[in-house]
């Protein structure tokens, strides 16, 4: 279909940065206290942590709260401790949900992910049910090129930094790859002078549900209740839809 966005269509996060700047700040507080806890605090040594760094910087997120993060997951100062869930279910019309939460309380994280499905006709499924649907890539995402750029060159230039899959849609281009080779691709990038709008680790559907406008925004509004949530990182789905009825339902 003409102007179809997978990355759209497959990883839904909202932007309305400035009507839930609050919100967005403590996601994002959350998962660089989790991966600076993780692995290695020096981004440098650590993708995990220098992509919330990378999402931190997008969304305006004022530097003394991320050095603040940053010394609460090494212990220089006290703070509470955060735990990585995957929660799985089903949105209207058979539609894969897959979820990443960041949370302090198991509990309370789980029994709001299970009222939202139900309040939104879904429904949880069990752990392994919905995530083989899904395979981890890396995603590269990179808008309105500048018309001398060779996008040839431009292409070769990506397959020998590791792209697996290019999918050039005149304004937008995303392109996949093993989540190891995305900092050289995203480098490679880069390197061309170019800003990507997107460089991270995402789940990848490996088939998609197709579904019309009714079951839209149904499956639109359990998303979107599912992001609102304070413990909700990340949510993917695996449906498909035309762009034209996405713009109206989004409008």
């Amino acid at each position: 279909m003409a102007g179809h966005s997978k990355w759209a269509n497959t990883k839904y996060r909202k932007e309305r940065q400035d009507k839930k700047r609050s919100g967005i700040f403590a996601k994002i507080i959350k998962e660089i206290t989790l991966q600076a806890r993780s692995g290695d605090p020096n981004p440098a040594n650590n993708p995990g942590l220098a992509q919330a760094l990378d999402r931190a910087k997008a969304a305006n997120l004022p530097k003394d709260n991320i050095e603040r993060a940053i010394k609460r997951a090494t212990g220089e100062i006290e703070g509470v401790s955060y735990e990585e869930i995957t929660y799985e279910g089903y949105a209207p019309d058979g539609v894969a949900v897959l979820i990443r939460a960041v949370t302090d309380n198991r509990n309370r994280a789980a029994a709001a992910v299970r009222h939202i499905f139900s309040k939104y006709g879904g429904s949880m499924a069990a752990v392994g049910s919905v995530g083989w649907l899904f395979d981890r890539k890396g995603v590269v995402v990179l808008e309105d090129l500048p018309d001398e750029v060779d996008r040839e060159e431009l292409e070769l230039d990506l397959i020998e930094a590791g792209a697996e899959d290019l999918d050039d849609q005149g304004d937008t281009i995303e392109i996949t790859c093993d989540p190891g080779d995305l900092s050289a691709l995203a480098d490679a990038v880069r390197a061309r002078e170019l800003t990507p709008i997107r460089a991270e680790t995402t789940m990848v559907p490996k088939n998609t549900v197709h579904i019309e406008e009714g079951s839209a925004g149904k499956v639109l509004r359990l998303l979107n209740a599912l992001d609102d949530n304070e413990d909700v990182q990340e949510v993917f789905a695996n449906f498909d839809v035309d762009d034209e009825v996405l713009e109206k339902l989004n409008a």
